[in-house]
């Protein structure tokens, strides 16, 4: 059955790898590359202190950082465990394998950490934000991002759909882990906050 995953995934892979053009390889370089995507992220953030207020400090400081880290961190762990090669850097098609610029990355590739970032950060804010045109919006950007990794030729398709599960899974618990923090902070400070102080009556 393995084998049988194995082999659907490769051929997959050489269909998708192999639906390529120059104009398009610049284009996924840039889609693939951290620093093109600056921008969305400082947007986010504007959005999200927009909705938090002084909340969002937690949030910005603590929560993201954390996601991020812990995201990129199981995926090198995964890969280092399962060992499975990069298309680039399989035998029996790296070959047949389009790279573009002739990148191919580290000798594993399963799982994708740019797919697990990406759908981490994804579902994150979505969850957070709660608005249905930017959840749409933001699922599609963190797809095309984890597409990107399988045009560049550097996953295979089951690469990016293990770190895109992995990225939910993460971007869906520390939404809720997040929750509860808030409202157990919030429940400390209203609790131990002193009482106000009423002027004496005359």
């Amino acid at each position: 059955m393995l084998d049988r995953l194995i082999q659907w995934d490769t051929q997959w892979f050489l269909q998708l790898n192999g639906l390529n053009s120059a104009w398009c390889d610049e284009v996924m370089w840039a889609v693939s590359g951290k620093l093109t995507w600056i921008p969305l992220y400082l947007f986010i953030l504007f959005l999200i202190i927009r909705k938090y207020r002084w909340k969002s400090l937690v949030i910005l400081l603590v929560f993201i950082p954390l996601l991020v880290t812990a995201s990129d961190q199981l995926s090198v762990l995964i890969k280092n465990s399962v060992e499975r090669l990069r298309p680039c850097h399989t035998p029996e098609i790296q070959n047949m394998v389009h790279l573009v610029r002739g990148h191919c990355g580290g000798k594993y590739g399963f799982v994708s950490s740019h797919a697990s970032n990406m759908f981490a950060i994804a579902l994150f804010t979505a969850l957070l934000l709660q608005k249905r045109l930017y959840t749409l919006l933001i699922i599609l950007w963190a797809a095309w991002v984890a597409y990107s990794r399988i045009y560049l030729g550097v996953h295979f398709p089951g690469d990016v759909l293990g770190g895109a599960l992995i990225g939910i899974l993460l971007g869906v618990g520390f939404s809720k882990l997040y929750a509860r923090t808030e409202k157990a902070w919030l429940e400390r400070w209203l609790f131990f906050r002193e009482p106000e102080k009423r002027s004496p009556a005359h």
